[in-house]
């Protein structure tokens, strides 16, 4: 092979790698940043896409953070896995709130939720290895599996199944290359939650087959109607040590900005997710960490009192979508987000624009009447649009005003 050649071939590599590339980007996060551009711009634009508590941290975990920034010994790195006071007590938060016991070397502290979803797919997964993906899903899961080398296999349950999966669905699912099953109670973005049977039942069925279950709680503590969280972990003791739980204070105590959470294993996948994470990032902000440990050592006082906003929210979001002719959307039992059907919208001709999609429809919203919404193109199926009802009462009633009467009637 001449130089020549060789110039030819390098000229047709691509400038990107294809494993990035073909990576999408976060669809909530991306409807959050334009609604927040449109704002900056003076536009009166109601953002319903991020799911961010729209209360400010507590206090009494702001002062912890306060005090640690003065203590010179966190201006230093720390271990990788995370300051061993943190994870203790996460080890002991997980006791308390999942029944389920753990050894703080089972612990690792990462960069927000995202990092502990990345590295978990990542320690897991080879080539090809399928993860089953109960859908809608939360966006990031199938990026995540694939950039571990991963394939997603979603497993839709719509509105009539309450957006809850069977078992004869997973099971239809399953093939030889089946690794892990993706289970999250409650989830985004439908705020589904499965019962304490049904949970049972799943991982009982994962433990038959040989699988490995990595679940993801991050909205725990954020249920309804007096519908319990059950931990499949607790629940299914049949699973031993394969499975992995996945949670962070994001959204149980309005940390979305600090960047803190933690995947929970066995001793060995936890030691390699480490070992990737002390060359991705090394130990997460040593602040942020002190943060956390005020925030799930302490009590759950200030998290109850953001429920009962989130509660009151959430039934004046369901009643108003409900009343929209063309609208379906079953009340949600768990964290903060409306999960509405409006496949019977699509079609239809509104402000003189006929969308076929959701992602159509979605942006037709954005811009005639100036509300953010996602749509369900991020989370599996066209035919649905995600709201979350974690922002202000005024600007919720203000936002879903806007929706009811832009899509009452098609003109």
């Amino acid at each position: 092979m001449n130089a020549t050649t060789d110039d030819s071939i390098r000229a047709a590599l691509p400038r990107i790698s294809r494993r990035i590339d073909s990576i999408a980007e976060s669809a909530t996060l991306a409807v959050d940043a334009k609604a927040k551009a449109l704002k900056a711009a003076g536009r009166p634009v109601i953002g319903f896409g991020a799911g961010e508590p729209d209360f400010p941290t507590p206090d009494y975990i702001v002062e912890a953070a306060i005090a640690a920034a003065r203590q010179p010994k966190f201006h230093r790195y720390s271990p990788a896995g995370g300051l061993p006071d943190l994870k203790q007590a996460i080890a002991e938060k997980t006791l308390r709130d999942s029944g389920y016991t753990v050894d703080p070397a089972q612990v690792l502290v990462t960069n927000g939720g995202k990092q502990a979803v990345y590295e978990s797919f990542a320690a897991l997964l080879d080539p090809g290895d399928e993860v089953l993906v109960p859908t809608p899903f939360w966006t990031t899961y199938p990026e995540a599996i694939r950039l571990a080398g991963g394939v997603p296999v979603e497993v839709f349950a719509g509105p009539e199944q309450g957006y809850l999966v069977t078992l004869d669905q997973l099971e239809a699912a399953l093939t030889p290359r089946t690794k892990v099953l993706l289970f999250v109670s409650p989830s985004n973005p439908t705020g589904a939650v499965y019962g304490a049977d049904a949970v049972r039942a799943i991982g009982e069925w994962a433990a038959a087959r040989g699988l490995w279950v990595v679940t993801d709680e991050i909205y725990e503590h954020l249920t309804y109607d007096g519908v319990p969280f059950t931990s499949i972990a607790t629940a299914a003791p049949s699973l031993g040590d394969k499975v992995v739980i996945l949670n962070g204070v994001a959204k149980t105590y309005a940390m979305t900005g600090w960047r803190v959470g933690w995947m929970i294993g066995p001793k060995d996948l936890v030691k390699a997710a480490t070992n990737l994470q002390s060359h991705a990032t090394s130990n997460v902000s040593n602040v942020p960490q002190m943060a956390a440990l005020a925030a799930v050592s302490g009590p759950l006082t200030a998290v109850n009192e953001m429920k009962v906003a989130f509660d009151r929210r959430r039934r004046a979001m369901v009643t108003a979508l409900n009343e929209i002719g063309g609208v379906e959307c079953p009340t949600p039992h768990g964290a903060f987000y409306a999960y509405a059907d409006v496949r019977a919208l699509l079609g239809r001709t509104f402000g003189g624009v006929t969308p076929t999609t959701s992602a159509e429809l979605a942006t037709l919203i954005l811009e005639k009447v100036e509300v953010a919404v996602v749509p369900g193109e991020a989370f599996g199926p066209s035919g649905y649009l995600r709201l979350s009802y974690a922002l202000g009462d005024e600007d919720l009633a203000v936002g879903v005003g806007r929706l009811q009467e832009f899509l009452a009637s098609p003109r």
